[in-house]
């Protein structure tokens, strides 16, 4: 009983905080499907969605979350679930362009305070983003994999309770209700799923598993376990490492930078990846193929920076 406590009390505490994020951007999504907003909008970004294969809807949802976060897409995703329609190869596409660029005003903040340029790491980001949900609905495309078409689950039964744009505001907050109530179930779960992971050791397991790799990314042994800690559980607390440890260590700006693209590209790779797993995407894309690709990036950014840590390289994290 303790423990059931505990947990629904941590529970309810995380809920609300995203329910500040989450029903503004709801609201939002909803007026302006009342007022046609969306859909003007919508044709005017649908040729860039087209280009990476994704429906129109999908470059809100997005852009969202690049703005405002994770959950906050997700309460765009929310608003949208009557109309829309994606293949899992598409939902995981913008899955893992949502995990790749989010948040980036706050996030990318941190990054700076950490010691890397804002403008620069938000660019790798947003680049890998575009680049990598094009690749993926592309190759998809071409193979016929994960052609089937997404099961928005929980999502859909709550809209169909609710009813959608147009059908006014009563049942839009019935719908609402019932999502909510849903995600703080999905958060539960994920909650104790994360406490019997660290019970377990399996949490110990993956850091320790992660450290080789990012060394092999041409991280520097030293950074390597305050960056795993962003890596697992999210950028917040990795840049908050690594602004101590940078202070205490002295760490290098190239051995900052490297840390931090790192971070900025993949984080809070268990709760995030989990959540869209929950909702649906394929893991091979928004797990698998999105470490590979930071790594590959990591890697290039170590290889153009050859030069003594003590000279500034064309990518010194001191700029912007």
């Amino acid at each position: 009983m303790p423990y059931l406590a505990r947990l629904l009390s941590r529970s309810r505490r995380l809920f609300l905080a995203l329910v500040k994020v989450m029903l503004p951007v709801m609201i939002a999504v909803k007026i302006g499907q009342e007022l046609g907003w969306i859909d003007a909008i919508a044709r005017a970004i649908a040729p860039a969605m087209g280009w990476l294969g994704l429906p129109a809807e999908a470059g809100m949802i997005w852009v969202t979350g690049v703005f405002v976060g994770v959950y906050a897409a997700i309460g765009a995703l929310i608003g949208f679930a009557p109309t829309l329609e994606m293949s899992v190869a598409q939902f995981s596409a913008l899955a893992a362009m949502i995990l790749f660029a989010h948040g980036i005003p706050v996030e990318q903040a941190i990054v700076r305070r950490a010691g890397a340029s804002f403008w620069i790491t938000a660019a790798l980001r947003i680049g890998a983003a575009l680049g990598y949900g094009a690749a993926v609905t592309a190759f998809c495309r071409f193979t016929g994999l994960l052609a089937e078409p997404v099961s928005l689950g929980w999502l859909q039964a709550s809209a169909a309770a609710g009813g959608g744009a147009g059908e006014g505001w009563g049942p839009w907050l019935w719908g609402t209700a019932m999502s909510l109530a849903a995600t703080f179930g999905i958060i539960v779960s994920l909650l104790v799923l994360l406490d019997v992971l660290e019970r377990t050791g399996v949490t110990r397991r993956i850091t320790a598993a992660m450290s080789p790799v990012l060394r092999v990314s041409g991280l520097a042994p030293a950074a390597a376990p305050v960056t795993t800690v962003g890596v697992l559980l999210g950028l917040t607390y990795g840049g908050a490492l690594i602004i101590e440890e940078a202070e205490r260590q002295r760490f290098a700006a190239r051995t900052r930078f490297l840390a931090l693209a790192w971070l900025s590209l993949s984080h809070s790779l268990i709760e995030d990846t989990l959540l869209f797993l929950a909702l649906g995407a394929d893991v091979w894309v928004v797990l698998v193929g999105r470490v590979l690709l930071t790594m590959a990036i990591v890697a290039a950014l170590a290889a153009m920076l050859r030069e003594p840590d003590a000279r500034p390289g064309p990518l010194d994290v001191r700029a912007g």
